[in-house]
C-alpha cells in the first residue's frame, strides 16, 4: 500500500473527473506480481500504445469485462549498462479490462498484472502519464467509484475499513458495511421517508378538493416508526464509538463466584489476582481473549454487594457500567453454593433485557450431577454451560458457545466500522431529533406545511449519512484518509 498523506485533499470535487488516472495499486516494496491501476476514457487508446496482446482480434472486440495476457512494451533509460535500451524491454503482463460502465469506477478500467519490480512499475507508471494519463490522488479511484454511484459514502469507507483492518474481525466488520448492511438500512428508512414526503406535497397541492393522501394517523405512525428506527441506529453508532472494534464480554456473578479464576483460565495468564477472601475484585480488569473462534475483550468484574457506601458503593457502580456496556454477560453461578442467591440479579439483568449467558463454575467441586432446571429463574434457562477452572473441562466449550450467541447478540449492533461511526453520529442525532419535531407537529395537527419543513430536514441530515446530499469537505475528509491507488 502506497504510504498515506496526512493533509487534507483540497478542492477535491474540482478534479477533472474526465481525465484518465493511473496509480501503483500494490502493495510498496518487492513482490512477486505489481498491480497498475488505470481509469478514464482513454484508457484503450493508452493501453494500445503499450499493450501487444496475445490474441489481437479478441482484444480488438473486447467489449465485456476480460482478461487479456500479452506483453507491455516499455522503453525506459536504466541506470545499468553503457547504453539505454534502445529497442525496450518487453515484460509479461495480465491485463484486466472493465470498457464499461459496469466497472469500479464507474468509466473504463484497466488492471496491469506485472512483475512486482519497484523499478519497473514506477517506470510503467510515468510511461503511462507521458502517454496522457494523469497521477491519481489518493482515494481518487474509489471517489469516481461514489460520483458514479457505484458505491454510496458508507460502503466508500468500509473500503478504507478493509484496507486498515488489524484483524479478522474488524476485515468482518468492514466487509458486512461494504456489502451493504447499513445502507440498506438507510436506503429502506429515507424511500419510506421520501415517499411518505411526496404524498404530503401532493396534498398541498389538492387542498382545495377533497383527497386525502395521507391520513393524519399514518402520518404519524410512519414517522414514529422512522424515528424508533433513527433512534436505534443511534444507539449502535454511539456503542460503536464507545467499545473497541471486537465484541465486551463481561463476566458477572456474586463474590468468590470463580470469575477471576475463570478469566485467568480462559486467556492463559495470571491477570487477574485470585484469592479464597470475598471481594477481591475491585475494578474491572479487561484482558483480549482469542480461543476456539472467539474473540473478544473479556472483562472481570467485582462481584455484586449489596453494600451502598464508601469505596464499595464505587465499586458497584463501575460494575454496573460495565454491564451496561456490554455486548454479553457471562453470569458466573457457583455450582457448589445455593442457587437462590443468583436469583434476584439474574431477574435484574432480564428485566434490563441484557443478553445473558448462565454458566455453572467450580465444576470440580461438586460430585452429583446438576440440572439446568435447578439453577433456573423467572425467564431464565438456567446454567448454559459448566466449567472448571482448575481442570480445564468445559473452556472450549464455553468459547464456541459464546461465540455463537454473540453472532446472533451483536448482528444489529456492531455494523458500523470505527470512523463511520464517528461522522455520522452528528448526522443521525440531527435527524432523530428532526423526525421528533415531525411526529410532534403532526400530533398536534399544525399545518402539513410545518411537517414537510421538519421532515425534509431529516431526509437532509439521512442524506449526509450516505452521501445522497454532501458537500466538499465531507468528501475531503473522507477520501482524504485514502492512500493512493484506491
Amino acid at each position: 500500500m502506497a504510504s498515506r498523506r496526512s493533509a487534507g485533499l483540497e478542492g477535491l470535487m474540482n478534479l477533472l473527473l474526465d481525465d484518465t488516472i493511473a496509480a501503483l495499486a500494490s502493495a510498496p516494496g518487492t513482490s512477486g506480481r505489481g498491480i497498475v491501476r488505470v481509469s478514464g476514457g482513454d484508457v484503450r487508446r493508452v493501453l494500445e500504445q503499450h499493450f501487444a496482446p496475445r490474441d489481437g482480434e479478441r482484444w480488438a472486440k473486447a467489449n465485456r469485462a476480460e482478461r487479456h495476457v500479452g506483453e507491455w512494451r516499455l522503453v525506459v533509460d536504466v541506470p545499468w549498462g553503457d547504453a539505454p535500451f534502445q529497442n525496450g524491454l518487453r515484460l509479461p503482463v495480465e491485463v484486466g479490462w472493465w470498457p464499461t460502465k459496469r466497472s469500479y469506477t464507474g468509466q473504463p478500467l484497466a488492471e496491469l498484472h506485472l512483475i512486482g519490480s519497484p523499478p519497473l512499475l514506477e517506470a510503467v507508471l510515468m510511461q503511462l502519464c507521458r502517454s496522457g494519463c494523469r497521477a491519481a490522488r489518493p482515494g481518487e479511484f474509489t471517489l469516481r467509484a461514489f460520483l458514479a454511484g457505484r458505491l454510496d459514502l458508507l460502503q466508500a469507507e468500509a473500503v478504507l475499513g478493509v484496507i486498515d483492518a488489524a484483524d479478522h474481525v474488524e476485515l468482518e466488520l468492514a466487509l458486512q458495511q461494504l456489502a451493504g448492511g447499513i445502507s440498506q438500512q438507510m436506503g429502506a428508512l429515507r424511500a419510506d421517508l421520501l415517499d411518505l414526503l411526496a404524498d404530503l406535497e401532493a396534498g398541498l397541492d389538492f387542498v382545495d378538493e377533497d383527497i386525502e393522501f395521507v391520513s393524519r394517523e399514518q402520518l404519524l405512525s410512519r414517522v414514529t416508526a422512522a424515528q424508533r428506527t433513527t433512534a436505534e441506529l443511534c444507539d449502535q453508532a454511539s456503542r460503536r464509538l464507545q467499545s473497541s472494534t471486537r465484541p465486551r464480554v463481561v463476566l458477572a456473578g456474586l463474590p468468590n463466584a470463580g470469575k477471576s479464576t475463570l478469566l485467568n483460565a480462559l486467556t492463559g495468564q495470571s491477570a487477574a489476582l485470585v484469592s479464597e477472601v470475598s471481594g477481591t475484585t475491585r475494578d474491572y480488569l479487561c484482558v483480549p481473549l482469542d480461543r476456539n473462534g472467539l474473540h473478544v475483550d473479556l472483562i472481570d468484574t467485582a462481584g455484586w454487594d449489596s453494600e451502598t457506601s464508601g469505596i464499595e458503593a464505587v465499586t458497584q457502580q463501575r460494575r454496573h457500567e460495565q454491564w451496561q456496556q456490554a455486548d454479553l454477560i457471562v453470569w458466573c453461578s457457583d455450582l457448589s453454593a445455593a442457587a437462590a442467591l443468583d436469583e434476584p440479579l439474574i431477574a435484574e439483568l432480564h428485566h434490563e433485557q441484557r443478553p445473558v449467558v448462565r454458566v455453572g463454575t467450580k465444576a470440580d467441586c461438586v460430585s452429583v450431577a446438576w440440572t439446568p432446571s435447578e439453577f433456573a429463574t423467572g425467564g431464565d434457562e438456567g446454567v448454559q454451560a459448566t466449567v472448571s477452572a482448575r481442570d480445564g473441562r468445559g473452556l472450549d466449550e464455553l468459547c464456541a458457545q459464546l461465540a455463537e450467541r454473540l453472532s446472533a447478540e451483536s448482528r444489529g449492533r456492531r455494523q458500523w466500522i470505527g470512523m463511520t461511526a464517528a461522522r455520522c453520529q452528528n448526522s443521525l442525532l440531527s435527524a432523530r431529533d428532526a423526525l421528533g419535531r415531525t411526529a410532534e407537529a403532526a400530533g398536534l395537527g399544525l399545518s402539513e406545511d410545518l411537517v414537510i419543513v421538519e421532515l425534509r430536514e431529516a431526509l437532509e441530515h439521512l442524506g449526509h449519512i450516505v452521501g445522497a446530499v454532501y458537500t466538499d469537505d465531507v468528501l475531503d475528509r473522507v477520501f482524504s484518509k485514502f492512500c493512493i491507488g484506491k
